[in-house]
C-alpha cells in the first residue's frame, strides 16, 4: 500500500472532522466502538489497492501479498511492544479468540474462568468448548458496578484460588481488556500477573484496545495470548485484527483457522512454533485489503497528530458528553472515579426498572434511534442493562462534539419514555 498524501495541515477534532468520513448527514454516530468507522483517506487507499489487486491478482496473491503482510506486522506489532515473530493478523478478535481457545488440547476437569462481563460470542464459544467430549468445566467470575480496579484484581485472585485443582490439568482464563457492555477499562496487566502467579493461562479480549486504550506494551504485560480489532479504534478497514501469542505458547496454536497447505505435523516441526507465522501469511484466498489498510490506518492517525493528541480529545469528549447526560437525565455516570473509562462512557437513561432486558427491548430500542419514523435524525448508542439499571454506552471519537450528547440526549428522554409506554401498558 502506497503512502498517503494529505492536504496540508489536519483540522481541529470535532465536527470539522466530518469531512473525513462517510457518514450520512441525518446520522450520529456515538456507537462507533461496536463496528468501527473507516476513513475517507484509508477508503481511498484501500479502493486503490483493490485496483491493484484485480489488475493482476496472480502476481499480487503468489508475490507481492506476504511482503506488504509482513510490513503490516511489523508496523502493527511496535505499535503494541510485541516481537514481530509473535503477531499475526486475523479477520477479527472473535476468530482470533476462537483459533487459540479450539487450540487447546482439553481434558475432563480442565477449565476455562469467564467473567459476568465477557463478551457474549465468547462466553458461547467457552459453553461450546464446555460441551464437546472431555470439554472443560466453566468457572465464572461476577463483576458489577459499581467497584474498582484493586477490588477486582483482589476478588480475582481470590475466584482463581477457589478452583480446585489436580495434576495435569489446565486453566485458562478469557480475559477482556476493555469490556464491551459497560465500555469498561479492566485491569487486565494485574489480571495477567494473577493468572501468571496462580498457573492460569490468560487469553486477552483486547477488541476494544488498540487505537483506544493508551501505551500497549504487551512485552512488558506479557499475556500468554491478546487478540484486538483494528477495525473499532485503529481506523482499519472491517474485518481485520491483530493476534498476538507469545513465542513459548506458539506449539500450542499448531494450525491456523482455517489449516494452511502450510500446516507441519507436530513430530515434523524442529521447535514448537515452526511454521506458525507462514500459515497465517497464508491460509486460503482472503481480500487482502482489510488487513493491509493498517498501514493506511496509521498514517492517517499520524497525519492528525498521533496516539496522544487522539485519545486526549476522546477521552476527554466521553468525560464531558457523560457529565452531561448524566446532569440532563438526573441520573449518574457508572464510572465514578474516572479509572474504568477510556473512550466509552455509560450513563445510566430514564428507562424504569420494570422494563427488563430482553431481543424485544433491543430491537425496540434500534428501530427507534435508527429507523425513526417521527424525526429525520438517527443517533446511535449501545444501550443496555447492569445491575438492576439501564445504561447508554457512549463512544466519543474525532468528529463528536458535545452537541452530538445533547442531541442523544434530547433522544434518549423521548425514546426512553415510549419504550416505557409500550412495554410496560
Amino acid at each position: 500500500m502506497t503512502q498517503m498524501a494529505f492536504p496540508g495541515d489536519a483540522p481541529p477534532f470535532g465536527h470539522a472532522m466530518l469531512k473525513y468520513f462517510a457518514f450520512d448527514p441525518d446520522y450520529v454516530n456515538l456507537n462507533h466502538g461496536s463496528y468501527g468507522s473507516l476513513p475517507l483517506p484509508v477508503l481511498e487507499a484501500c479502493n486503490k489497492l483493490t485496483l491493484r489487486v484485480e489488475s493482476n491478482p496472480d502476481l499480487f496473491v503468489r508475490v507481492e501479498q506476504t511482503a506488504l503482510i509482513t510490513k503490516c506486522r511489523t508496523q502493527i506489532a511496535e505499535f503494541v511492544g510485541a516481537k514481530v515473530n509473535e503477531i499475526v493478523l486475523v479477520r477479527n478478535t472473535s476468530h482470533g479468540i476462537n483459533t487459540i481457545m479450539r487450540s487447546f488440547e482439553w481434558n475432563s476437569g480442565d477449565v476455562i474462568v469467564v467473567c459476568s462481563t465477557t463478551y457474549d460470542a465468547m462466553r458461547g464459544l467457552a459453553r461450546f468448548l464446555h460441551d464437546t467430549p472431555t470439554g472443560p468445566d466453566l468457572s465464572q467470575f461476577v463483576v458489577q458496578w459499581p467497584t474498582s480496579h484493586a477490588a477486582i484484581a483482589d476478588g480475582y485472585r481470590a475466584h482463581l484460588r477457589a478452583i480446585p485443582r489436580h495434576p495435569g490439568q489446565k486453566i485458562v482464563a478469557i480475559i477482556d481488556s476493555i469490556t464491551s457492555v459497560p465500555g469498561a477499562l479492566m485491569p487486565w496487566q494485574t489480571l495477567v500477573q494473577i493468572c501468571k502467579d496462580e498457573g492460569v493461562y490468560s487469553v486477552i479480549d483486547g477488541a476494544h484496545s488498540i487505537g483506544q486504550e493508551p501505551d500497549i506494551n504487551l512485552g512488558k504485560a506479557d499475556p500468554d495470548f491478546w487478540v484486538s480489532n483494528c477495525h473499532k479504534w485503529l481506523f482499519a478497514k472491517r474485518g481485520c485484527a491483530v493476534m498476538f501469542v507469545a513465542e513459548r505458547n506458539q506449539g500450542i496454536v499448531k494450525s491456523s483457522f482455517p489449516t494452511s497447505k502450510l500446516y507441519i505435523s507436530p513430530a515434523d516441526r524442529k521447535f514448537p512454533g515452526e511454521g506458525f507465522i507462514e500459515q497465517y501469511n497464508w491460509n486460503g484466498t482472503i481480500d487482502f485489503v482489510p488487513p493491509l489498510s493498517i498501514t493506511a490506518a496509521l498514517e492517517f492517525r499520524a497525519w492528525l497528530g498521533g496516539e496522544k493528541a487522539i485519545t486526549a480529545y476522546c477521552h476527554g469528549m466521553a468525560l464531558r458528553g457523560g457529565a452531561y447526560l448524566a446532569n440532563l437525565f438526573g441520573t449518574r455516570v457508572m464510572d465514578q472515579t474516572g479509572e474504568f473509562t477510556c473512550n466509552m462512557v455509560n450513563v445510566q437513561i430514564p428507562l424504569p426498572q420494570g422494563v427488563q432486558p430482553s431481543p424485544s427491548i433491543d430491537a425496540l430500542f434500534n428501530q427507534k434511534m435508527l429507523a425513526p419514523t417521527n424525526r429525520k435524525t438517527k443517533v446511535s448508542a449501545g444501550i443496555f442493562y447492569h445491575n438492576g439499571a439501564w445504561w447508554a454506552r457512549c463512544s466519543a471519537q474525532i468528529w463528536n462534539d458535545l452537541s452530538d450528547f445533547e442531541l442523544l440526549g434530547s433522544v434518549l428522554k423521548e425514546v426512553c419514555a415510549e419504550v416505557a409506554h409500550e412495554t410496560l401498558r
